[in-house]
């Protein structure tokens, strides 16, 4: 008789509150940088809140994909759920921004260093609010597995098992 090893899928260790904002930080403001600078140059061609839409649907699908990986841990590539889930908290970011740069142009005629000192604070806020909600709802680790941590034994089976006929010598 030969030795089976148990098969069990491992969930990783998601990493503690700090470790996981550390990454946050990184990865989603690493890419916020990125799409500040992008959504100026984008705002000379089309309007300031067209331009920042592109930026926000191609940063969050990217910034998901870090998050679940990376930040959060989860050992798996986000499903549509999560990409809906941080989709719906980037959304409520981009009002953030939006609002923060409506009032900006509203209250002073601006330059582009004053632009991005109020863009990147509401989207520094707006983060704080997203790392939350990820962390805490979307990629918690109640959430993380919708599949059993262990392989489930197989099925008993209402079909007898075959016959054996032994040959004798």
């Amino acid at each position: 008789m030969h030795n089976q090893k148990e098969h069990r899928a491992t969930t990783p260790t998601a990493p503690g509150p700090l470790a996981s904002f550390a990454r946050f930080v990184l990865f989603g403001g690493g890419v916020g940088l990125l799409s500040s600078s992008a959504v100026t140059l984008l705002a000379d061609t089309m309007p300031w809140t067209l331009a920042n839409a592109v930026i926000t649907v191609a940063s969050t699908v990217l910034c998901t994909e870090l998050h679940a990986r990376f930040t959060f841990n989860t050992g798996k590539r986000p499903g549509r759920h999560e990409h809906w889930q941080s989709a719906g908290s980037a959304a409520a970011a981009y009002v953030v921004t939006c609002t923060a740069m409506f009032l900006l142009h509203l209250f002073q005629t601006s330059g582009t260093l004053t632009e991005q000192i109020v863009y990147l604070g509401a989207s520094a806020l707006a983060g704080l609010g997203r790392f939350l909600f990820l962390r805490l709802y979307t990629f918690a680790a109640g959430h993380r597995s919708r599949t059993p941590a262990t392989t489930p034994p197989p099925k008993a089976s209402l079909t007898p098992p075959p016959l054996t006929v032994l040959a004798t010598a």
